[in-house]
């Protein structure tokens, strides 16, 4: 089963569409300056089509904003609504953002791969191999093998009497 392609334009005007509408009242300066800055990332990663790097920053950026929102709501929702359906609505749309974007991540985790990114994410960190199959040791060199000849000893093929 293969996994349906997502244009990154879809992923960007679905969530830009629930962040302007969450932010219509009552949320926090902080909830706007995060999911818009991570959009912006984004507008990034669609202007640049073959770029690894804009589609991982906008990932991570996608995977902060799960936490930050998390945090948003768990902090700053009122235990009583202050009043009227604008507020119930923006706060929908703002949940139904939050809720979409684990899916988006995965989509966008597709398109990282498709762009060329591994598999696994180096930080930059320099590691250490044990792997040593490419390299050829130094210490041993290559004897000519006479083992059909077991009285010729040393490079100049001359008879010799071996002595125990």
């Amino acid at each position: 089963m293969e996994i349906p392609a997502i244009n990154l334009k879809a992923i960007l005007v679905v969530h830009w569409f629930l962040t302007v509408c969450g932010c219509i009242t009552s949320l926090p300066p902080s909830y706007l300056a995060a999911n818009f800055s991570v959009l912006a990332v984004g507008v990034w990663a669609m202007a640049q089509r073959d770029s690894v790097d804009a589609v991982l920053m906008f990932l991570v950026g996608l995977l902060l904003t799960i936490v930050i929102d998390i945090i948003h709501f768990a902090t700053l929702y009122p235990l009583q609504f202050p009043g009227g359906d604008l507020f119930r609505f923006c706060v929908g749309m703002a949940i139904l953002s939050l809720l979409l974007k684990p899916l988006s991540c995965f989509f966008v985790y597709q398109m990282y791969r498709e762009r060329g990114g591994e598999y696994n994410i180096n930080f930059g960190f320099p590691t250490v191999t044990q792997n040593r199959d490419t390299y050829q040791s130094i210490d041993q060199q290559a004897q000519p093998d006479h083992s059909d000849k077991p009285f010729i000893q040393g490079d100049n093929q001359k008879h010799a009497v071996l002595s125990y």
